[in-house]
C-alpha cells in the first residue's frame, strides 16, 4: 500500500490531462474501478486486476486442507531443555517438549483434567507434569500418574492427551495438524542448498503481530528494503530504490516461483538474478548463485518458514546462509549482534504491516479492491492473493485476490491483567517474568525474539552478570581509593575504577541492543 498514495496523487494533480474521464471523479473512484475504466498509460505499468477467466465468473479451486500440511513449528537447537513450550498453529494450541530421552514431543496444550494449559507445567523424570494438579503424561500422551487416586485405583484410560505428529528436519521442527489422515513425509520441504558442503547459516525466530499472509507478502516484496530499512546496513539505501524485472516459471497447486531482479542490471556480463519460490503451506525462500573472480560457485539463500499463530499473529523462522565463508573482521562478530539487527528489521516493518492487518479486517473485501500493484514492484504479492484463491476454501480464513473468507472464531481477548499475564507466560520460555525489560508484551524485543533464541537470551544473561560484577568491582575499587592515603594509590584505584563503569556501561549497551524496540526518527531529506 505504500505504492498507492503517490500514484494516487499523480492522478489527482493530473486530471486536466484525462479528457476521457468526467470532471469531477475523485481518485478514489478512478481506483476503484481501474479495472474496468483504467486509461492505456496507466496499463502499462499497473498489474491487471481481473483475468478474463473472473471477467467470465470462472474460478479455478484446487483440493486443498490446511491440517494435512507441515508447519515450522520451532528451531531445533532453541527448544528447551528442561521446560515445556506452548506455540500455536492458526487457532491450535500445542506444547513442545523434550522427554526424558530427549525426544521430542508434541500434545495438544490442554490437560484433559480442568483445561489447563500444560505448557505452564514442568517436566518431572521425563514426564509432562500439569501445574495445576499435578497430573503426569509420558511421551505417548497418557497419564501415568495422578496424585489425588485412591491407593490401587485405576487411571482412568479417558485420561490421555491429544499427541501430534512432529519431525526434526534439518534443524527446524515440523507439525503434521491433521489427526484423521496419516503424516505425508514426501510432503516436507526439502532445501538443496542447505545440505551443500561448506554451508553456513545465520538462523533466528521472530514473533510478529500480523497475520502470516500479510508477512509473506511483505517478504516477497524486494521493492520495499531501500525505502523502509534505508542505512540499516550496506546494503539498503533509498537512492538504490527503482524498477524490478519479474519471470514468473512456474504455477501450480502448491505454489510459485520464478526469477527477479533490479531492471537496470538485465543484460549485464555475469549477471545472475534471485530466484523465488513460495511452495504450500507457508515456506518462501530466495535463492541466488554467484561465480567469484577465481572461478568458484557460491550458493546463497534467504529461507523465510512463515507459521500462522493466531488470528493477527505470526511467527517467523528466518535462515540465511551460504557456502561463501566469512572473511576479515565477519569472522569476529557474533551471532547475537546479527540477531538485533534482525529484529530492528523487523521493526522498521511492523507500524505500516500492523495497520495493513487492521485495514483488511475493517474492509473485508478481498486484495483486489483495495491494493493498487505495479508490475515493476509488485508481480510477486499478485501472485500469492491468486494462489489464496485456489486454496483458501480450504484453510480457517484467507484474503484472497479476488474472494475472501474471514475468521469464524473470534480472536481471544483477556479481558483480565492478571489472565493476559498468565496466559501470556505460559506461552513464553521465559515463563512470564513481570518487570521493566520482562513484562510480557507482544510489542517487546525480548518477548519477540530474545526468549526464543539461546544466542540472545545467553548474551543477555552473560551482560548482565559482568554489569553487576563491574558495578561491584567499582564499589569495592572507589571505597579502597577513599581509605587509602598514599597519591599514586588513589589515582591507580580510581582509574581501575572509571575502567570498571565503563565496561558495564559497554554490558548495559549491549543489553540494550539485544532488548529495545527500533524507534523510527523522522527527518527532513
Amino acid at each position: 500500500m505504500a505504492l498507492q498514495q503517490p500514484f494516487l496523487s499523480e492522478l489527482l494533480h493530473s486530471s486536466s490531462k484525462r479528457t476521457t474521464l468526467p470532471k469531477r471523479r475523485s481518485c478514489y473512484a478512478i481506483a476503484e474501478n481501474l479495472g474496468a475504466e483504467v486509461l492505456d498509460e496507466d496499463q502499462s505499468v499497473i498489474l491487471e486486476n481481473s483475468s478474463l477467466d473472473e471477467l467470465r465468473g470462472q474460478r479455478e479451486i484446487v483440493g486443498y486442507d490446511w491440517t494435512e500440511e507441515w508447519y515450522p513449528l520451532y528451531l531445533t537447537k532453541n527448544v528447551p531443555d528442561d521446560a515445556p513450550l506452548g506455540l500455536t498453529v492458526f487457532d491450535k494450541q500445542v506444547v513442545l517438549y523434550k522427554d526424558g530421552s530427549g525426544e521430542l514431543r508434541c500434545f495438544e496444550d490442554r490437560c484433559p483434567h480442568r483445561l489447563a494449559k500444560l505448557s505452564e507445567g514442568q517436566l518431572y523424570d521425563g514426564k509432562l507434569e500439569c501445574l495445576y494438579h499435578g497430573w503426569q503424561f509420558d511421551g505417548d500422551g497418557k497419564c501415568v500418574k495422578i496424585p489425588q487416586l485412591p491407593e490401587n485405583a485405576k487411571i482412568p484410560r479417558s485420561a490421555c492427551t491429544k499427541t501430534y505428529e512432529i519431525r526434526d528436519s534439518q534443524g527446524v521442527v515440523w507439525i503434521w495438524m491433521s489427526h484423521r489422515t496419516p503424516p505425508n513425509v514426501n510432503k516436507i520441504p526439502w532445501f538443496e542448498n542447505f545440505e551443500r558442503k561448506g554451508f553456513r547459516d545465520i538462523s533466528t525466530i521472530h514473533e510478529l503481530p500480523y497475520d502470516h499472509s500479510i508477512l509473506l507478502e511483505n517478504l516477497m516484496d524486494p521493492s520495499h528494503v531501500p525505502i523502509s530499512h534505508d542505512r540499516t546496513d550496506f546494503t539498503a539505501k533509498r537512492e538504490d530504490a527503482g524498477p524490478l524485472f519479474f519471470e514468473v516459471t512456474e504455477r501450480t497447486n502448491r505454489g510459485f516461483a520464478g526469477w527477479w531482479g533490479k531492471e537496470k542490471d538485465q543484460g549485464k556480463a555475469n549477471y545472475t538474478p534471485n530466484f523465488l519460490r513460495f511452495e504450500s503451506p507457508c515456506v518462501l525462500q530466495n535463492n541466488r548463485e554467484i561465480v567469484d573472480e577465481s572461478g568458484e560457485k557460491h550458493y546463497f539463500s534467504g529461507l523465510f518458514l512463515c507459521r500462522p499463530s493466531g488470528q493477527g499473529k505470526s511467527m517467523l523462522i528466518v535462515r540465511f546462509g551460504n557456502t561463501r565463508k566469512r572473511t576479515g573482521i565477519l569472522k569476529f562478530i557474533p551471532n547475537w549482534f546479527l540477531h538485533q539487527n534482525a529484529s530492528k528489521v523487523f521493526e522498521q516493518d511492523m507500524g505500516f504491516l500492523s495497520s495493513q492487518n487492521e485495514i483488511l479486517m475493517k474492509e473485508k473485501v478481498p486484495t483486489k479492491k483495495l491494493y493498487l500493484n505495479l508490475k515493476s514492484s509488485d508481480t510477486w504479492v499478485a501472485e500469492y492473493r491468486k494462489w489464496m484463491d485456489k486454496v483458501g476454501h480450504g484453510m480457517p480464513y484467507h484474503f484472497g485476490h479476488s474472494t475472501i473468507f474471514l475468521p469464524q472464531q473470534p480472536a481471544v481477548v483477556e479481558h483480565a491483567p492478571a489472565g493476559f499475564v498468565a496466559n501470556f507466560s505460559a506461552a513464553q520460555p521465559a515463563k512470564g517474568g513481570i518487570g521493566d525489560m520482562y513484562a510480557p508484551n507482544p510489542a517487546n524485543r525480548y518477548f519477540r525474539h530474545v526468549v526464543h533464541c539461546r544466542d540472545c537470551s545467553n548474551a543477555v544473561k552473560t551482560f548482565e552478570t559482568w554489569k553487576k560484577a563491574l558495578s561491584v568491582i567499582a564499589l569495592v575499587s572507589t571505597a579502597f581509593a577513599i581509605l587509602v592515603s598514599g597519591r599514586q594509590w588513589k589515582a591507580l584505584l580510581l582509574l581501575w575504577t572509571s575502567l570498571c563503569l565503563a565496561g558495564a556501561y559497554a554490558c548495559s549497551t549491549a543489553i540494550a541492543m539485544n532488548t529495545t524496540n527500533f524507534i523510527r526518527t523522522h527527518r527532513r531529506l
